[in-house]
C-alpha cells in the first residue's frame, strides 16, 4: 500500500491533526506515547498506583474530549500533563480526611537482596519527602526533577509564570533537603 506512514513513525502534530478527524487509531499511538508518563507523574504527585492510573485515564479522555482547544504551538506532554495534575489533585481533594500518607506509602512491602533494601529505603524517604510538599511544589519538583521538563514547558503545563516556576522549585528543594538532612546525616 503506497503512501501510508506507520503510525508509530509519525510526529506527534500529524497524529493530532489525524485525531482530530476522528481518527481514534492515531490517538490511541498518542496515549501509547504519553501513558507511562502520565502515569509516573501522578504517582509522583499522590503516591498511590491505583490513582495515578485513574488520573491518566481520565486525563487521556478529556483530552480526546478537548482535544480541539490544544494549541500546536505548545508540546502536547505539557499539555496533558497538565490536565493529569489537574485531575489527580482534585481526586485527592475529594479523598475522605482519614486517609493516611502511609496508606499509600506502604501498600505493597519491599522483597529483595538485602542490599537493595537500603537503597529501597533512600528511595522512600525522598519519596515520603516529595509527597508532603505542597501540591503545587510537588507539581513543579516533579516535572523539573522526574519528568525532566523547562521551566518554560513547566510554565505551560501549570499555567503560571516562568518566576512562579522557579520560585516554587526553590521552595520543594529547601523543604527536600530540611526533610531529608537528619536522614541524610545518619546515613
Amino acid at each position: 500500500m503506497t503512501g501510508y506512514t506507520p503510525l508509530a513513525t509519525m510526529a506527534d502534530q500529524d497524529l493530532i491533526a489525524c485525531a482530530l478527524n476522528d481518527d481514534r487509531q492515531a490517538y490511541g499511538e498518542i496515549v501509547c506515547r504519553y501513558r507511562d508518563g502520565v502515569v509516573n507523574v501522578v504517582y509522583r504527585m499522590c503516591g498511590d498506583p491505583d490513582l495515578a492510573e485513574e488520573a491518566a485515564q481520565e486525563a487521556f479522555i478529556r483530552a480526546w474530549q478537548h482535544l480541539y482547544s490544544y494549541k500546536p504551538q505548545f508540546s502536547f506532554r505539557s499539555w496533558v500533563y497538565r490536565i493529569a495534575i489537574n485531575i489527580a489533585l482534585d481526586i485527592l481533594r475529594r479523598q475522605p480526611e482519614t486517609t493516611t500518607l502511609e496508606d499509600h506509602l506502604f501498600q505493597s512491602p519491599i522483597d529483595g537482596p538485602e542490599e537493595t533494601l537500603e537503597s529501597q529505603e533512600r528511595l522512600e524517604q525522598v519519596r515520603r519527602a516529595v509527597l508532603a510538599l505542597p501540591s503545587a511544589s510537588r507539581a513543579v519538583m516533579i516535572l523539573r526533577e522526574y519528568e525532566g521538563l523547562s521551566y518554560k514547558e513547566i510554565s505551560l503545563a501549570l499555567d503560571i509564570p516562568i518566576g512562579t516556576v522557579m520560585s516554587r522549585l526553590n521552595y520543594g528543594r529547601k523543604q527536600l533537603r530540611q526533610a531529608l538532612a537528619s536522614y541524610l546525616e545518619v546515613a
